[in-house]
């Protein structure tokens, strides 16, 4: 799938937005404005000026819609979540080369809050999964213990883990080991089974 690499990167944040949200094994990655100014810091989001409660509150609020627009039913369902989003956030799309990046545009408005330029941004960027009908794309880990967000940019579709080193290696081994258990469990029946066989046929003197 062939993704613009402003949307890519738009995608990337994101992510590790939904990613920050309070899990039953996890607290809030975003706990407060010092933590909420090291994800702007750590993810590069520009034109960011001085942070307060009042962004945070923004933020986790957009944090919730990004979740949904993941948990989101259909194209329809996340395509209202989208809409609504992009529209409170004001969108005012500009082509920029901000940094030394290539042109490229931004849909939040010129001194827009943190809040309203995550959902502008990430709010195009989701639009562009679901009008490109990849909706199934925007995914959840699928391992047991692990919740985390994803979108699946594989050929096939089909990258089932947010991360294959850990979360999809840790269930392999627990799969192999589960085999290798069962397998082990069956031996001594078997050799029950011979046994009888010996003393049940003409073998036995």
């Amino acid at each position: 799938m062939q993704i613009p690499h402003d949307t890519r990167r738009a995608l990337d944040v994101v992510v590790a937005l939904v990613n920050t949200a309070a899990e039953p094994d996890q607290p809030d990655a975003l706990p407060d404005v010092a933590a909420l100014r090291g994800f702007v810091k750590e993810h590069a989001i520009s034109d960011v000026g001085e942070l307060s409660a009042r962004d945070l509150a923004g933020v986790r609020t957009v944090r919730g819609t990004f979740a949904q627009v993941f948990a989101a039913p259909n194209s329809r369902a996340a395509a209202a979540l989208i809409n609504e989003l992009v529209a409170t956030a004001g969108t005012t799309p500009q082509l920029t080369d901000h940094d030394g990046y290539d042109w490229h545009v931004h849909y939040f408005a010129p001194g827009a809050s943190v809040g309203d330029h995550l959902a502008a941004d990430g709010g195009m960027a989701l639009a562009f999964i679901v009008v490109s009908g990849e909706q199934e794309r925007l995914r959840r880990c699928e391992a047991p213990d692990c919740r985390r967000a994803f979108v699946d940019l594989s050929r096939n579709r089909s990258r089932r883990y947010c991360d294959s080193r850990t979360c999809g290696n840790r269930l392999h081994v627990a799969a192999y080991r589960a085999r290798r258990k069962g397998a082990d469990s069956q031996v001594p029946e078997q050799v029950s089974e011979q046994v009888q066989v010996v003393h049940g046929g003409q073998q036995e003197q």
